[in-house]
């Protein structure tokens, strides 16, 4: 029997919690932004948050899996008025880990996290539950 193979699957899923509450967001897309402005991907609600706060982009590594970097300001390299605090140091830029927590203001942060699943490979044509029935009366005796 050969040995079955399986893939991984990630999720990257943004957990924010605001003045509207906890929410978990699946972060599919290339880039998001994040701020005040209700423009932004991800609106973050709070006067303490700067209207463009934040960006994130995904990145891939090497071994073809995926991050998102999280760098403060805008789009255009512009800096947000209140800054970025991630896992309480302030950063300006940051490739997220798993279970990062990042704080934009007072009562807005959010938790990131990169969830990794290993789908089993259902492909094969083998069955385990195959089984060849064979009639008593097909058998010859010798």
């Amino acid at each position: 029997m050969a040995a079955k193979t399986a893939r991984t699957h990630q999720e990257h899923i943004l957990i924010v919690e605001d003045e509207d509450g906890r929410r978990s967001l699946p972060l599919l897309e290339a880039s998001y932004s994040l701020g005040r402005e209700e423009t932004c991907d991800i609106h973050l609600k709070s006067p303490f948050v700067s209207r463009h706060h934040a960006m994130l982009y995904r990145k891939l590594r090497e071994d073809g899996t995926s991050y998102y970097r999280i760098v403060d300001g805008d789009d255009r390299g512009r800096p947000s008025s209140n800054g970025l605090v991630v896992n309480g140091h302030k950063k300006l830029e940051r490739d997220l880990e798993h279970n990062d927590e990042l704080v934009f203001g007072n009562g807005v942060f959010a938790i990131y996290q990169a969830r990794q699943r290993v789908i089993p490979d259902t492909s094969s044509s083998e069955d385990p539950y195959d089984i060849t029935l064979i009639d008593p009366a097909m058998m010859m005796d010798d």
